[in-house]
């Protein structure tokens, strides 16, 4: 037991007035003469037996009627420990992620959260609240009682680790204070590994909302799997978490309009394709029915008009196997001698190929450091007789250079499947035993700044990048090479040009760093923006002769297809669709969790913490307990004889 007034308690130095009032008695007695003695001896001597018996009753009662006033004024009550005299502070983490869409007990997870802590934080309580995308610091729950019944679910989901990392940010400064975390969420599994460090002032409290069943079926992906001169076919895949549905229907929209529909049987996953005319612009949107998670029903994606890459081949050599690779389907491929290069058409280009020249002029190397200083990218093929200080003068742009020729025959074995050429699902598998292909004779090369696309078999450079430009180490025609007969060839000069001018995608994940191209010519002031009804967003960008890099993360946040505009006109569109990692509605287990406070239930989390500051006054009942002996002395005076 404390007190709120311990100074009070010297009061009880007043008990000593009624011990002296009862042991000195200051009344004289008087003489009075009987003639029967021996009955007044026997009445006397029963008279003041019961005369000190209730004078110590009375004493007794009034010491503890004193001792219950000083008590009561003193203020005493009692507590579960100390934590009442420090400072605290509160940190709530709301997940409002797409996996709180999920239904528990009392509906979406997310809103009955949301509810609980409305009703559960004092109104004037000073707390912080964070979520995935939103933080209010020192404020009150009555404060933002309206910003929080209208919380959105946000796609961008922060991982436990992250989640917990951040919170850290949003206490205060303040040493000594005590600090409740308490983390509101579904704890869906993360590829964070979630073991937090505390002090000994921090209490981590983990509310674990749980869905009444984890069912759930998503659309997947969606990819052009034929193309054919009148027709795409379109394949959808989706994927089922839960029990297998014998009939789900999936409808196609063009814009607002349903083209096709068909259903499909699902176990665990399943594809459908549908079919598309060819040549025609396409704002699509894919939609399944399903009542569990709303936010993967829905697939949006666009085809455009066909943009194709601008390549030019500066020739030497035979550049049949550059024709065979870049069609006119998808490419815009021309081819000059150097002799009869005309300059001004370097600029319209995305990709510049130099195939074996023995030579580079001055005015084309300061053309080229142009070119791909504007976005542009280079394909440096050497001869077997080149001239080293001219290309080593375009190389220096690109903080390389060439050293001497080397005769010996080496194989390539060594491809960076984590490169962006080859990220792309262009192998299923990394291959560690192939037909290698190899070279003859080759040019050492030194470089601050080259990433490695092929290594020889004694890691020496085949093939790197530094900056725009691709530098070959060796020739690559029949005699000195069998790389033009290696199945590498196709994949690693297609997806050099495709990456040269990057065109929309059939769509893209919000929250990934995504990047396209779009041919125009802006002028002067001019922008792009991203457009969907009342969205109008000025994304990144960055503008060369003849293109602009759009650059996109985090923006726009809302899943649709956007008309590309300068300003009121469309020049293409471009689709963006939530992430499906929340799709899959598993857990992480908490129970094994070390210095965590684990419950379902808010109400039950945010009374713990109550209690553990929790004060009990007892003044009231020393108050009752005085007017109780106050009572009793009355009672003893009046029928004590």
């Amino acid at each position: 037991m404390q007190f709120k007034h311990p100074e009070l308690l010297y009061a009880l130095f007043l008990l000593l007035i009624p011990i002296i009032v009862h042991l000195f008695q200051l009344r004289k007695f008087q003489k009075v003469d009987f003639t029967n003695v021996a009955f007044l001896k026997e009445a006397t001597m029963q008279t003041r037996k019961s005369s000190v018996i209730k004078k110590w009753l009375i004493l007794c009662t009034r010491l503890l009627l004193l001792t219950s006033l000083v008590l009561a004024f003193a203020q005493p009550f009692t507590s579960k420990s100390n934590t009442f005299k420090a400072k605290k502070e509160t940190v709530i983490y709301v997940d409002n992620s797409f996996s709180m869409q999920a239904k528990g007990n009392q509906g979406e997870l997310l809103k009955r959260a949301v509810q609980d802590v409305i009703n559960n934080v004092p109104e004037g309580e000073n707390i912080s609240v964070f979520t995935n995308n939103t933080i209010y610091k020192n404020t009150s729950i009555k404060a933002i009682k309206n910003d929080l019944l209208q919380l959105e679910y946000s796609s961008n989901k922060l991982t436990t680790e992250a989640a917990f990392l951040k919170s850290k940010t949003v206490f205060k400064n303040e040493k000594g204070s005590l600090k409740n975390l308490v983390f509101i969420s579904d704890f869906q599994q993360d590829e964070s590994d979630f073991n937090p460090k505390t002090d000994s002032l921090t209490s981590l409290h983990f509310v674990k909302l749980n869905p009444v069943n984890t069912n759930n079926i998503s659309i997947d992906s969606a990819f052009i799997s034929e193309t054919t001169a009148t027709s795409i076919a379109l394949k959808v895949r989706l994927r089922n978490s839960g029990v297998a549905v014998e009939n789900l229907p999936v409808s196609l929209y063009n814009d607002d309009n349903l083209i096709a529909k068909t259903s499909v049987v699902i176990d665990k996953d399943a594809e459908t394709t549908f079919s598309l005319p060819a040549n025609q612009i396409i704002k699509g949107k894919i939609t399944i029915d399903d009542s569990n998670l709303q936010f993967d029903n829905s697939l949006y994606f666009n085809i455009n008009n066909a943009s194709k890459t601008n390549v030019l081949a500066i020739n030497a050599t035979d550049d049949s196997f550059l024709k065979r690779i870049y069609t006119n389907k998808e490419f815009n491929y021309t081819s000059a001698q150097n002799s009869q290069l005309n300059y001004s058409s370097i600029e319209k280009q995305h990709l510049i190929i130099l195939n074996e020249l023995k030579t580079i002029p001055i005015a084309l190397t300061s053309a080229l450091n142009q070119f791909t200083s504007q976005g542009g990218s280079l394909i440096i093929i050497p001869s077997e007789d080149i001239n080293k200080a001219s290309y080593n003068q375009l190389l220096a742009n690109y903080s390389t250079n060439f050293s001497d020729l080397v005769a010996s025959e080496k194989r390539i074995t060594t491809i960076n499947y984590s490169h962006p050429i080859y990220s792309n699902g262009v192998f299923e598998k990394q291959v560690k035993n192939f037909q290698y292909p190899k070279v003859n004779t080759f040019y050492g090369i030194t470089s601050n700044m080259m990433s490695s696309v092929l290594q020889f078999e004694d890691g020496k450079l085949f093939l790197g990048q530094s900056k725009n430009a691709f530098v070959f180490t060796s020739a690559l025609n029949t005699e000195n090479s069998s790389f033009k007969n290696s199945p590498l060839i196709v994949p690693t000069f297609y997806n050099i040009a495709k990456q040269s001018f990057k065109i929309p995608e059939l769509y893209y994940t919000i929250g990934k760093e995504n990047s396209f191209a779009v041919e125009t010519q802006l002028q002067q002031d001019a922008v792009l923006s991203l457009v969907n009804n009342d969205i109008n967003i000025i994304p990144k960008q960055q503008y060369f002769n003849n293109k602009v890099v759009v650059s996109t993360s985090e923006t726009p946040s809302i899943a649709a297809t956007y008309s590309i505009n300068i300003k009121n006109e469309t020049v293409k569109n471009v689709s963006y669709n939530y992430s499906r990692d929340e799709s899959d509605l598993t857990y992480r287990n908490l129970s094994n969790s070390n210095n965590i406070i684990v419950s379902n239930s808010i109400t039950e989390i945010f009374d713990t913490i109550k209690s553990d500051t929790k004060v009990n006054a007892l003044w009231k009942w020393f108050v009752i307990f005085a007017l109780a002996l106050l009572i009793i002395e009355m009672l003893i005076l009046k029928f004590f004889k």
